[in-house]
């Protein structure tokens, strides 16, 4: 496939049971990435976290397992842990505020301290936790830590109501992004087209493409330093419905350089709602080793902003020269 970084699961998505990996495939696994130049690299957590439950015994499975995923990121050499903060099953969001919180200072505490616990953006189905920027920006700040960073789902923002096919839609919602959450904060982004329309609240995947949000809107993202320096990863179906695959990588890698779109495959009549199928294992990252014109690297710890560039004269994003704008600062008080 030629990926430049890999998502994981620690352990199975489904489930709060975990195997215990053994210190040989720990040590394989990092110096393969090492010696591939893969990175950096993501963990997702399972499915099962609800850090805003009312449930005793439900939260502390949590924290344990999130814990548990950090403490093995470490081991991997993997950059951060991408997890949903859950549901607060009606009792609103600023009631469990201060829950949410601290069982993320518990995980912070417990884990290793050069890896990110990643929140990510929600479709907005029900009283999920997080498909409004502010909510995460509220969380990041009630825990204090500059270890709390976020992982864009662009499917998750276009079903919560974010446009990201027009253009001038998109500069309000990244203003709106840098002044809640602060753009430094963005360090992986889940590259997903959605099968949904627009503002439908609902998690359906699909292939960069072939769903609402189109070529054309991850080439505006293009247009924004803080998703040019973010690793991208690949969640969808696949073109032939194996799960994220070479050409859906491709399709992004020539976004990212400008350079002429591969020839996408029609769409199956009928298709547009089948279940996509999670990515478990080797997924793709557009930006980690982007040059721009000088041959710098640009790695995603590079604080960017979310000013929009210039629309280019061609249909290719371009490459360099975007003004930053004043992210927004927020203390790191260390506590792990």
């Amino acid at each position: 496939m030629k990926a430049e970084a890999v998502q994981v699961f620690g352990a199975a998505p489904q489930q709060w049971r975990r195997k215990t990996h053994p210190q040989t495939d720990i040590d394989a696994f990092r110096e393969g990435m090492t010696q591939a130049g893969i990175g950096p690299n993501f963990m997702h957590g399972i499915y099962l976290v609800n850090l805003a439950t009312a449930d005793s015994e439900h939260l502390t499975k949590g924290i344990a397992s999130l814990s548990a995923d950090m403490q093995l990121a470490g081991g991997l050499g993997v950059a951060g842990v991408i997890f949903h903060v859950g549901s607060h099953k009606g009792a609103g969001f600023d009631a469990v505020l201060p829950q949410i919180a601290q069982a993320i200072r518990e995980v912070l505490a417990e884990s290793p301290p050069n890896v990110w616990l990643c929140l990510e953006n929600n479709a907005g189905g029900g009283d999920s936790i997080g498909s409004r920027f502010a909510e995460l920006g509220a969380i990041r700040e009630a825990v204090g830590n500059d270890r709390v960073r976020v992982c864009f789902d662009t499917c998750h923002a276009h079903a919560a109501g974010y446009d990201l096919t027009d253009a001038a839609a998109l500069d309000e919602a990244m203003a709106e992004f840098d002044r809640e959450v602060g753009s430094d904060a963005l360090v992986a982004v889940h590259a997903n087209d959605s099968k949904t329309p627009l503002g439908s609240g609902r998690d359906r995947h699909e292939n960069v493409g072939w769903g609402t949000i189109g070529v054309g809107g991850f080439r505006n993202l293009l247009a924004f330093d803080a998703f040019r320096s973010a690793t991208w990863l690949l969640e969808v179906p696949g073109y032939e419905g194996g799960g994220p695959d070479a050409l859906n990588l491709r399709v992004l890698k020539a976004l990212r350089e400008g350079k002429r779109l591969p020839r996408i495959p029609k769409k199956p009549e009928g298709g547009g709602e089948k279940t996509a199928k999670k990515a478990t294992g080797t997924v793709g990252k557009t930006s980690a080793k982007k040059r721009g014109k000088t041959g710098t690297k640009v790695g995603t710890k590079t604080k960017a902003a979310t000013k929009r560039k210039a629309a280019p004269k061609s249909n290719a994003a371009t490459k360099t020269g975007a003004r930053k704008s004043s992210a927004k600062k927020r203390a790191a008080k260390t506590e792990a």
